[in-house]
């Protein structure tokens, strides 16, 4: 057996443990996740656990093992152990990505809440409607493309058509909004970034039902999104100027 440090040989990197958890009812977890779960195990480095509805995969015991918690979770309440497990791993350095309903999960813990960034108020039926980019430059958008407009404008538009329930949330204005919609002449957010101690928090609004989960939109931003949770490095966002009126 060749051993890489002697031989001077680069390295493998190291295996990212990621554990895939689905509960709760109104959302079909069941045929949801295994969606997700294809998107994550084709990310190379990936390995992936999938747990349904077993809260106790939150405790310090066993979430120890892995590097992110990706939750497509609907209400639910966590006991003492279950929330300080969670909680206190993100904020060791690890990464959580919460899907749609995870803004409307374990609601009688303000500490969940505050990790994640913001919780459900309402949505409206679902329908199309036009998701917008607020941050193109952020490293969890690197997926997605906008398209150039021809004739007089000089950038690319960061908009996309999608098919969802259109959440309306309370969030904390101190997360970095990478990207938004419009309801009743409002600005809501859609996604976005925090950091939680020394761990990282991605959060995004789609993702209903199956249909929703594969759109193009959603697999590009989640994809970028849990890659971004769970590296350890800093993150790094350019100021997008291209707006400015000068």
């Amino acid at each position: 057996m060749i051993n890489n440090a002697k031989s001077g040989n680069k390295s493998e990197s190291p295996v990212k443990n990621i554990l895939l958890f689905g509960g709760g009812g109104c959302h079909d977890f069941k045929k949801c996740c295994p969606v997700l779960k294809k998107y994550l195990a084709k990310i190379p480095g990936f390995k992936v656990d999938y747990v349904a509805e077993d809260f106790d995969v939150f405790t310090a015991g066993r979430i120890k093992n892995y590097d992110l918690a990706v939750v497509y979770n609907t209400g639910g309440q966590l006991t003492i152990p279950q929330k300080r497990g969670l909680i206190e791993w993100v904020a060791s350095g690890k990464g959580f990505a919460g899907v749609h309903a995870a803004a409307d999960s374990f609601g009688k813990s303000p500490e969940y809440r505050a990790m994640l960034g913001g919780y459900f108020r309402a949505h409206p039926c679902t329908r199309k409607y036009i998701v917008s980019l607020a941050d193109n430059k952020h490293s969890v958008c690197k997926y997605l493309k906008g398209y150039t407009v021809k004739d007089w404008e000089k950038w690319p538009v960061f908009e996309y058509e999608v098919t969802d329930e259109q959440y309306l949330l309370d969030y904390d204005d101190r997360v970095l909004l990478l990207a938004t919609t419009v309801f009743r002449n409002r600005l809501w957010p859609v996604s976005w970034v925090k950091t939680w101690g020394a761990g990282k928090v991605f959060y995004i609004a789609l993702g209903h039902n199956v249909e929703a989960c594969q759109g193009p939109f959603f697999k590009d931003i989640f994809t970028g999104g849990v890659e971004w949770a769970v590296d350890p490095a800093p993150d790094k966002v350019e100021p997008d100027n291209r707006f400015a009126i000068s």
